[in-house]
């Protein structure tokens, strides 16, 4: 039901006092106050060529799940990127092309690291120490997670202290920002202002205007750009940037599983290794690293002369919490692109009832939880994490494990890099098992706190896929990592399998694997065997960069993606003309002698509907009454098509925009105000929404004093 609100001289209805008899069902109501002059199911569409902003230089932030890094180019050489420098510290053998997304506040809450420095300076403190910093790791996923996320949405450390997410986020980029400038103005040979940078952030396709806009408001903090100035920034969609980067791979850039029997180091069989050129390419990436420059086709890559206008194609970005998949239709001979269906894909969003099966074990221990899958998509390489988590709560019991993460969580912290370092060598047909070191901190407690060894805990769990090693590790078997990764990769193949099943999306040539858990053999695999003769499976060579060089590019050129679908629903909630019979009787609201049927949801554009770059929808509306001062307009969205009402299930307010109206100026010749005796011209307030861009713009005009009120939609007050 709509909002009951307070009798208010300045919002859109009239004051109480002015409110028809308590008998109308809608008296109370406060949502809706502007009728639309012109009531049209069908928006009027007009195309707004977009201005481009001149910058000498582009730095992008790709800022994932799992980890996060930087790029850059300057716009009179726009064919070179340059990477950001050798990160410090990492995993033996694991290339540091980017760097973890872990930050470490000190006890006071000051900023003190972030990536490999964050986890080594944690790892090194004392453990009563320890538990006093605040050390945070894959939190990016918080932000989509959270349905009511705001500016006070906070986020907890391993040590359980909260803080508010938007903070954590700006000293994330604040980091990013001060280490950009620095490699930026080495290598310019004039000196770079900070208005001359333009500014991308990426995030998830999935992600909505909300979570978009907390990233935008904490570049802002960040002091990556001032709100004065917000065509500075660009939020960048992570699978559409990776697509825009694929425009430009030639043949000898990229891994073709489906021309290959074999996938990453093993025949499909699993029996036989080889030296595939996709090693052989990363072996050449590692050693030119230094350079951190790429360059890339001044054009389009060698790929797209295979492709012909209409060819059609799917990037599922594969990351740590999230995989999104998007579709696009290639456009010639300019290259540009065009979205064929709305992105799709999901995050870790809850942890819940064990769905997992492990051969034999006793059921296990009572309230245990761990993961499931969102209806509608898989989620990322986390995935995996979270099913090693809840093998060791079946093991050792939760809540032990629990009780070792909180009071032990640098050592946790180093029992999550351990296993991430083997995961990324498991591949199909594996003969030997995979050794994951446990700290000693991790074996000294538990005997501590269950009065026996973990050996003898393993032994008791029935766990026969899983092996102890008297060096101090447990032993995971071909058999254990299957269990881990199966799951996720069989929710990921299902999703791209039900995609590519939908007409608008049915003939797609290739499908480009990108992302860090792209580099996964377990993962290529299994798309390799569902999907190989249904199209080409592409994998860039330097796949885990595939989106930071995209973002860049991006920047560079914000007009390559032409076309774009709507996610949801826009429109606004508007009063009409109440029609007996049409309307319900409950949406009855009488103002001033006149019936009007209100909560009326007036569409700007619909679910899955084709937008062009710069597309605007124009409406014209009137105040519902006369001398109004301000209107407020409510922006509402819908993922459900079949709505009328802003009250129907699944419709949700999700912005709004306040226009301050001047003094009417009176009519030429009018006597007090009325011209000639007439009535007072009816005032029109023209409202404008800006689609096909990553984000919505929105604009009011009042057309009798051309006055313009140009913001965002506030997504983060609801």
């Amino acid at each position: 039901m709509a909002d009951v609100a307070q009798p208010d001289p300045d919002s859109l209805q009239i004051p109480g006092d002015h409110l028809s008899a308590p008998s109308s069902p809608a008296a109370a109501r406060n949502d809706c106050g502007i009728a639309p002059l012109t009531p049209s199911p069908s928006p009027m569409v007009e195309v707004r060529p977009r201005m481009s902003c001149p910058f000498s230089v582009v730095v992008a932030i790709d800022f994932g799940t799992t980890s996060s890094g930087y790029a850059f180019s300057f716009t009179q050489d726009p064919e070179a990127i340059h990477m950001m420098k050798r990160w410090e510290g990492g995993d033996p053998g694991v290339a540091n092309q980017k760097s973890p997304t872990s930050l470490l506040l000190t006890p006071d809450l000051r900023f003190h690291s972030l990536g490999f420095a964050a986890r080594d300076f944690y790892h090194d403190l004392d453990p009563e120490e320890a538990r006093h910093w605040l050390y945070f790791d894959k939190f990016k996923m918080k932000i989509h997670s959270t349905s009511d996320l705001t500016m006070e949405t906070e986020l907890e450390a391993v040590n359980g202290r909260r803080v508010r997410a938007i903070e954590v986020f700006a000293h994330a980029l604040h980091f990013f920002r001060e280490h950009a400038l620095k490699e930026v103005k080495d290598q310019s040979s004039s000196v770079v202002e900070g208005e001359e940078i333009r500014w991308v952030i990426t995030v998830p396709a999935v992600w909505r205007q909300p979570a978009k806009q907390f990233m935008r408001e904490a570049a802002y903090l960040a002091g990556l750009v001032s709100p004065d100035c917000p065509e500075q920034l660009l939020i960048a969609l992570e699978p559409e940037a990776a697509s825009i980067y694929c425009r430009k791979l030639r043949l000898h850039q990229v891994l073709d599983l489906s021309l290959q029997p074999i996938t990453n180091g093993f025949d499909l069989e699993g029996s036989r290794p080889f030296d595939s050129s996709f090693r052989q390419a990363r072996e050449q990436l590692r050693r030119s690293r230094h350079s951190r420059t790429f360059l890339v086709e001044s054009g389009t890559g060698e790929l797209w002369s295979e492709l012909q206008t209409g060819d059609r194609y799917i990037v599922a970005d594969c990351g740590g919490g999230t995989v999104d998949l998007t579709v696009h239709q290639i456009e010639q001979p300019q290259g540009t692109l065009k979205e064929l269906y709305k992105a799709s894909g999901t995050n870790i969003h809850t942890i819940c009832q064990n769905t997992y099966k492990y051969p034999p074990r006793p059921p296990p221990p009572r309230g245990f939880q761990t993961v499931v899958f969102l209806p509608g998509g898989p989620y990322g390489a986390i995935g995996v994490d979270l099913a090693f988590e809840a093998m060791l709560c079946q093991i050792f019991g939760e809540d032990f494990i629990q009780s070792f993460k909180a009071k032990r969580p640098a050592a946790w912290v180093d029992l999550t890099i351990a296993f991430e370092a083997r995961k990324r060598t498991a591949a199909p047909g594996r003969a030997n098992a995979l050794n994951i070191s446990l700290p000693f901190s991790f074996i000294d407690f538990y005997k501590r706190h269950k009065g026996q060894s973990v050996e003898a805990a393993l032994r008791r769990s029935n766990m026969n896929i899983v092996k102890w090693s008297s060096q101090g590790m447990l032993r995971l078997t071909q058999e254990a990592m299957n269990e881990l990764f199966q799951p996720t990769i069989v929710n990921i193949v299902k999703h791209i399998e039900e995609l590519m099943a939908k007409p608008e999306v049915r003939g797609v040539r290739f499908l480009f694997l990108v992302g860090g858990f792209a580099e996964s053999p377990m993962l290529q695999k299994a798309v390799q065997r569902a999907l190989g003769r249904a199209c080409r499976i592409i994998i860039p060579h330097d796949v885990g960069l595939t989106t930071l060089k995209g973002a860049v590019l991006f920047g560079l050129d914000p007009t390559v993606v032409r076309v774009r679908r709507c996610p949801l629903i826009y429109g606004v909630g508007v009063l009409n003309r109440f029609v007996e019979g049409r309307h319900p009787r409950d949406k009855l609201l009488i103002k001033e002698g006149r019936e009007w049927c209100t909560d009326i949801l007036d569409r700007f554009v619909c679910v899955d509907q084709s937008v062009a770059l710069g597309e605007v929808v124009r409406r014209s509306y009137t105040p519902a009454r006369l001398g109004q001062r301000k209107i407020i307009i409510n922006i509402y969205c819908s993922s459900t098509e079949d709505v009328a009402y802003i009250t129907d299930p699944g419709v949700r307010k999700c912005g709004t925009i306040t226009l301050d109206l001047p003094e009417p100026l009176p009519l030429p010749g009018a006597v007090g105000g009325a011209g000639g005796g007439a009535g007072p011209e009816r005032r029109e307030i023209r409202a404008t929404m800006q689609f096909g861009d990553t984000e919505i713009k929105v604009t009011a005009v009042d057309v009798m004093s051309n006055r313009t009120v140009r913001a965002s939609i506030d997504f983060l007050s609801n």
